[in-house]
């Protein structure tokens, strides 16, 4: 990881005195690395983990997006998180948390930056056509427990065209591609747990 890297890293303990007393974001790891933040929480939740449970990682490796894309995750240049929750849904109603982060991904944005943004259903977030945002929901079946889901979530923060594949440039915008400036990633996390945990208790609670 490079020094302007090491500079820019999200800080677990900063972000859970920032955000007080909330639901989602209860708990907060940050991984320097790993294959999917969906996969890593899995492995690191057990049945009795606390519903509002946030994982972040500096780097994805194996990052994926609906249908098995796969998710460019660029190190320490995007917000790379999932958080573990228990809705109270039917598997079959897992579209209603898409929408649910997708519409709160797009107000965050909206609100920090005066960025118009569309959403392209069912689950990407764009700027001038073009992706910024996308939302990965995952649930899993409990026999004896409410089920789970894990949602996922990637936003392009301050990567330059040049950190997409060539592929994907003419596709995919961040916030910083956008704005004409780096953008602080701690502050936009903070801003998206804060406003993830206000609108999943109105909606969900």
């Amino acid at each position: 990881m490079s020094q302007t890297e090491m500079l820019d890293r999200l800080v677990a303990d900063e972000m859970r005195a920032a955000l007080g007393s909330v639901f989602i974001g209860r708990e907060i790891i940050v991984l320097d690395q790993t294959g999917s933040t969906n996969d890593a929480i899995v492995q690191i939740a057990t049945p009795n983990s606390s519903e509002g449970l946030v994982l972040f990682a500096e780097h994805q490796t194996g990052g994926r997006g609906q249908r098995g894309n796969r998710w460019e995750s660029a190190a320490a240049k995007g917000l790379w998180v999932s958080i573990l929750l228990r809705p109270g849904i039917e598997l079959n109603r897992s579209p209603l948390l898409t929408a649910w982060a997708a519409e709160t991904i797009s107000g965050v944005i909206e609100n920090e930056f005066s960025l118009k943004t569309i959403i392209k259903l069912p689950n990407d977030v764009q700027i001038d056509s073009r992706k910024v945002a996308g939302v990965l929901v995952e649930m899993r079946a409990h026999e004896k427990a409410p089920h789970s889901a894990i949602v996922g979530i990637g936003i392009n923060v301050n990567q330059t065209l040049e950190d997409f594949p060539q592929e994907l440039q003419s596709r995919a915008i961040s916030l910083a591609i956008a704005l004409g400036r780096q953008v602080d990633r701690q502050n936009l996390a903070i801003a998206l747990l804060r406003d993830l945990d206000h609108s999943y208790r109105e909606r969900f609670g």
